[in-house]
């Protein structure tokens, strides 16, 4: 028999009636299902022969019948009793040897067969029915044993999760290698905060999550529930319900959850419910820390899959437009005090957002907007929040994208700007945030400052007027930024520098002399203004 689960981590699928005719020792006897074909993935149970007109006294349910048919009584009414009770009791099929009394199925015995959807299966040839019996019974045997052995994994596994402080990602991606199928763990208003798949694609488990969730029904103990047959267990702690978790059929036709399943889902909730207790974060903050570096970092298989997420996050994701920010905290003031008053003045102001941590001391936001919802209003009354948390904190802002596969790009630019931002650097005058725009050569080259290259040319250009100044105790490299603030103009250089211009003329030749340069040259003047200004930005780092 094969195994439904990957690597046979899963449970064995249960022997079925078909695989037990299947079996040469049924084989042999050459059967033929004569009613009941649809039903022939009932689980078996046992094997059970009789003789008796009343073998379901001694039946509990699942169980296949072996009979020769010589109990069978001569009346229809009889034949119609004996069947109702074979599948009142829930008997799995009824198989008669067609050797001694019979050589044809009776069709009075067919008709009810049919009547209440139990399988008959006649033997045109003798079978040995307690071979058939041991057969199968070792059969069933070995799956219980094998069962009980799984189940102690099942067992041992989430133990060993518990005690090494599991997160609750460490448990639903155990629960889904172990089941062989999708889990999801979702909160109370049916956001998906962690979805595993197994089988099925991002956007496959979660494509309308919060309308299919709704429709699968609340309960409180593990069952199969909704349209979908999700199995569900809700996750809680001394009365107080967190969520629930759940895991998915698979997409194609396979056995329906068995007790393994439950057990396994149940001690899921029971982990689930130790990491709640163990790890203060709540899951909605992690799960919206995972879903920017996912953007971020464009860890998602496809764009389907990314808007899947999103949305089963609570994130509208056929808004006209993002708006990535960076929240740069510096110096540790309070990321998860300014993560959690972010969250609240977004969601007091009603704009869909992802906000999460990125790395210590930096914080994402993802904005999701309407068409006729600018972004600057909403960015300048976060910016306000975070300044009056940490002063020292810097906002950057990225730029407008339509789609929510963009978004990195939108991160980038915002990260480009934070490194481009030094500490102190005034605020525009008419907001507090940065934004591209706000970028010029010398926080531009603020953000290149540790590149060698940078480095390299600044020495090249400068070192000699430098070295000069140090030797002699002259102050050329003045001079030099006052000519070149004043884009040439060599009497306002004198003015600024205090000098008479007979001295300004003087100093410029020398300067001219030590770096071998034509300072009438608009080039060169502004090869020489962008070394002035990266070391400028070079010795006040």
């Amino acid at each position: 028999m094969n195994d439904h689960h990957p690597a046979g981590q899963g449970p064995t699928r249960a022997l079925t009636v078909a695989d037990v005719l299947a079996l040469p020792v049924l084989a042999a006897g050459r059967p033929q299902v004569v009613t009941g074909v649809p039903h022939l993935d009932r689980p078996v149970r046992w094997v059970h022969i009789t003789e008796l007109t009343d073998p379901a006294s001694f039946l509990k349910g699942g169980e296949l019948v072996l009979t020769t048919g010589m109990p069978l009584p001569q009346d229809a009414v009889g034949v119609r009793r004996y069947v109702d009770e074979l599948a009142d009791i829930g008997a799995a099929a009824l198989v008669i040897e067609l050797v001694r009394r019979y050589h044809r199925a009776p069709d009075t015995l067919v008709d009810a067969c049919r009547r209440r959807g139990l399988p008959l299966v006649t033997l045109a040839k003798d079978v040995n029915f307690l071979e058939v019996t041991q057969v199968v019974h070792a059969l069933l045997l070995g799956n219980q044993a094998e069962a009980m052995r799984r189940t102690q994994r099942i067992h041992e596994a989430f133990t060993t999760l518990t005690l090494r402080g599991a997160g609750p990602e460490d448990v639903v991606r155990a629960a889904a290698e172990m089941s062989g199928r999708t889990v999801v763990l979702e909160n109370l208003v049916h956001q998906a905060l962690i979805c595993e798949p197994s089988g099925l694609t991002v956007e496959e488990a979660l494509a309308d999550w919060e309308q299919r969730s709704r429709a699968t029904g609340p309960g409180d103990n593990t069952a199969i529930r909704g349209p979908e047959g999700w199995l569900t267990a809700p996750v809680e702690y001394q009365g107080e319900r967190w969520g629930r978790v759940a895991v998915l059929p698979a997409r194609t036709d396979g056995p329906a959850f068995g007790p393994e399943d439950v057990t396994l889902l149940e001690r899921a909730a029971m982990a689930l419910t130790v990491a709640r207790l163990i790890h203060p974060t709540p899951w909605e903050r992690t799960a919206h820390r995972n879903a920017l570096l996912d953007l971020v970092e464009q860890r998602h298989r496809s764009a389907e899959d990314a808007r899947a997420r999103c949305s089963a996050l609570g994130l509208p994701t056929d808004r006209s437009h993002f708006v990535a920010a960076l929240v740069d905290l510096r110096a540790g003031k309070g990321g998860t005090e300014a993560e959690s008053r972010l969250s609240e003045e977004l969601r007091t102001a009603g704009v869909p957002a992802l906000v999460g941590e990125l790395t210590p001391d930096r914080l994402g936001i993802l904005l999701a907007l309407r068409t006729s919802q600018p972004w600057r209003p909403v960015v300048e009354r976060l910016s306000g929040t975070v300044l009056a948390l940490a002063p020292g904190a810097v906002v950057s802002v990225g730029s407008e994208v339509t789609d929510l596969t963009d978004t990195a790009r939108s991160f980038r630019e915002a990260a480009r700007v934070a490194e481009a931002t030094p500490p102190g650097q005034p605020l525009p005058q008419d907001r507090s945030f940065h934004e591209l725009s706000d970028v010029g050569l010398r926080r531009l080259l603020y953000a290149l400052r540790e590149d060698a290259r940078i480095q390299e040319y600044t020495e090249r250009q400068l070192r000699r007027l430098i070295d000069h100044d140090t030797q002699h105790g002259t102050d050329l490299l003045t001079t030099l930024r006052h000519y070149l603030d004043a884009a040439g103009n060599k009497t306002t250089a004198a003015r600024r520098g205090g000098l008479s211009r007979e001295t300004m003329y003087q100093r410029l030749r020398t300067i001219e002399r030590l770096l071998g340069r034509d300072l009438e040259s608009g080039d060169q003047r502004t090869e020489l203004h962008v070394a002035l200004t990266a070391l400028d930005v070079l010795r006040a780092d």
